[in-house]
């Protein structure tokens, strides 16, 4: 009966707490999608393959993303729905393939610049804020045959890509976001070969991937800065990920696997962009690990001095998508064998989507500003997939606590956080399902018209975007 009696106490208490906090101002909330997840038209108007067209379709899988949401032809009644909303601003992507359809300058696709154009000033005739990946994960087939990102001439053709974008819609867009999570590309793409461009080389591959991705980064950070920003006093940033990483127990094994997970995860792109070089932890492990497999070198690519300084302070703000927690704890290294990046972080990691640490979010945000001091930091993905109907309260509540924790970060804590993108605006092609349901609007892929409806989240969102004051009415406290 007692332990009963604190919960009723503490849910009252977060409840009262959430009637009287209200967001500031300034923040701006918004919702956020992917080229290749959304748009459809894999082939229309000029467009060239992309690495996930071709996946899906050399497995001649049903599902993939040639319709998608149709948002190709869909887009007015997107932006309408972001209107709706309320959005302060609109997260997308440009898919590379459709406006360079082998990714280089001999192939420009007029089609797909005037859709990109379009979509942009629809919006900003909204006011609505152009937030623009510039990959998400989409790269053209004709660039992945060349060896994508695990050949550095990637960089080259991904400065030719960066700068025509810059130069086509610099005028209207303000935040620019380089690149999307690229921890998983690396991972599926060329580390374990489970997605695009499907190259299973786990103990160098996501390394060679990691090591040319940052230097492309760079490159278009260090282009806009030079050529562009004068002109349109934009923004740039790159978009990183993680869960929350806990401890299992207090134990200082567990705290040890708990920080090296951390640094292998988050710092394996952000230790380079906002502290120099990779971390300490990433250099020694894979080193030792290296000269113990009788390599000549480590796997993971080393800097040179000029390459660390290049690549070190390409940031505008901090970009990071996150929705669960993970527990971690202390486990032996494994024995030497098969080189990857699991045997090289050796820590016993666990996620279970359903569980919800109430300040897995502020934790995360704390981390963040403290050791990589960005300034301001944009929340660019949160969200939860949810069954397919209207009724998402499950929705509702996952983000009441998210918001909440990112309010008390906000107001008590003192961090920078500018921004929230909800993921997502619509039901979306998740990567080799459409069972995954993100969305806040609901879109029924069994209709050719691609039905666009509202569910109960998107009502509550566009609630909270008008009052800024989180409804405590259904909010479920997690103790």
């Amino acid at each position: 009966m007692f332990y009963l009696a604190k919960i009723i106490v503490f849910w009252f208490l977060v409840q009262n707490s959430l009637a009287t906090k209200t967001f500031p101002e300034s923040f701006m909330f918004g919702t956020g999608t992917a080229a290749f997840q959304i748009e459809g038209a894999w082939n229309e108007d000029g467009k060239g393959p992309s690495i996930w067209d071709t996946f899906f379709h050399k497995k001649n899988a049903t599902e993939n993303g040639d319709v998608a949401c149709d948002s190709y032809h869909k887009w007015k009644e997107d932006v309408q729905n972001a209107k709706d909303l309320g959005l302060k601003f609109y997260r997308f992507s440009i898919g590379w393939s459709r406006i360079m359809p082998n990714g280089t300058l001999n192939s420009v696709n007029q089609k797909g610049i005037e859709y990109y154009s379009n979509l942009i000033k629809a919006l900003k005739e909204e006011d609505i804020e152009p937030v623009v990946t510039l990959y998400h994960w989409d790269m053209p087939q004709y660039i992945s045959d060349l060896g994508g990102a695990l050949n550095v001439q990637f960089v080259d053709y991904f400065e030719d890509y960066v700068r025509l974008c810059y130069t086509l819609f610099g005028a209207y867009v303000k935040y620019w976001l380089t690149l999307n999570e690229p921890t998983i590309q690396c991972f599926v793409g060329y580390g374990y070969g489970v997605g695009a461009s499907g190259f299973a080389l786990p103990g160098d591959g996501l390394y060679q991937c990691s090591y040319v991705l940052l230097k492309a980064h760079a490159r278009a950070y260090r282009i806009y800065d030079e050529e562009f920003r004068d002109q349109y006093q934009g923004k740039v940033g790159i978009v990183l990920e993680t869960n929350w990483i806990e401890a299992e127990t207090e134990d200082p094994l567990d705290l040890e696997a708990q920080e090296r997970y951390l640094q292998f995860y988050l710092g394996w792109f952000a230790n380079p962009v906002y502290k120099g070089n990779w971390p300490d932890v990433m250099i020694d492990r894979i080193a030792n690990r290296s000269k113990l497999e009788n390599l000549a070198r480590s796997r993971l690519p080393a800097f040179t001095q000029d390459e660390i300084e290049y690549i070190n302070g390409t940031h505008d703000f901090f970009a990071i998508n996150t929705y669960y927690t993970s527990t971690v704890s202390y486990q032996e290294d494994e024995p030497i064998g098969t080189p990857s990046y699991s045997n090289d972080l050796s820590v016993d990691a666990s996620t279970n989507s359903s569980y919800i640490d109430n300040q897995a979010l502020r934790k995360l945000l704390n981390y963040i500003n403290d050791r990589y001091n960005p300034g301001s930091i944009i929340i660019t993905e949160n969200g939860r997939a949810t069954s397919d109907g209207l009724e998402d309260i499950e929705r509702i509540e996952y983000l009441k606590i998210y918001l909440c924790s990112l309010l008390d970060t906000i107001l008590e804590d003192n961090v920078n956080v500018i921004g929230y993108s909800l993921w997502s605006l619509m039901d979306n092609f998740e990567w080799g399902t459409y069972e995954t349901r993100f969305g806040i609007i609901r879109v029924d892929f069994d209709s050719p018209n691609r039905t666009r409806t509202w569910k109960e989240s998107a009502r509550w969102y566009q609630n909270l975007i008008a009052t800024r004051v989180l409804d405590n009415s259904t909010f479920i406290a997690n103790n």
